[in-house]
């Protein structure tokens, strides 16, 4: 089991991740008749971010269930 600090933070980062990735994304999408070389590496470094915390979706699944003090108590009795 992986501690509780560890899984909340994977949780807050996955999200900051995708959402700012697809927003990322989605600006240099509008930024692509302006300036063309900014609008691609917005575009890729948000695809980037995005394709990142959708791994981090797959870790987390991983890491198994968050302990809480109920089933600590069980595991040490």
């Amino acid at each position: 089991m992986a501690p509780p600090k560890a899984v909340a933070r994977i949780e807050g980062l996955i999200w900051i991740l995708i959402y700012g990735g697809l927003f990322a994304s989605i600006l240099g999408l509008a930024a692509l008749s302006r300036d063309t070389a900014a609008g691609w590496t917005l575009i890729v470094a948000g695809s980037i971010a995005t394709a990142t915390g959708i791994v981090l979706i797959w870790v987390r699944a991983r890491l198994g269930p968050v302990p809480t003090p109920h089933s600590l108590k069980k595991e040490n009795q």
